[in-house]
């Protein structure tokens, strides 16, 4: 799957990364090679589900698909 970031010099230093489509979806690094690699964490925890989530709502069943 190919998502498009915001990848922006921060003015304390290092770099702020963001994700339109995703959000809240946001990380930083010292970096420009770890602030992407950072983001990419920070999507793949935001497209996780929650089991949690899913338990609470009787008869939903959690499925995975491949994009």
């Amino acid at each position: 799957m190919d998502v498009k970031i915001v990848l922006e010099p921060s003015e304390e230093g290092g770099y702020t990364v963001y994700v339109p489509s995703l959000p809240g979806c946001v990380s930083e690094g010292d970096t420009r090679d770890a602030a992407l690699v950072n983001i990419r964490e920070a999507i793949e925890l935001y497209l996780e589900p929650v089991e949690d989530e899913v338990a609470a709502h009787p008869g939903a069943e959690l499925v995975e698909i491949h994009l």
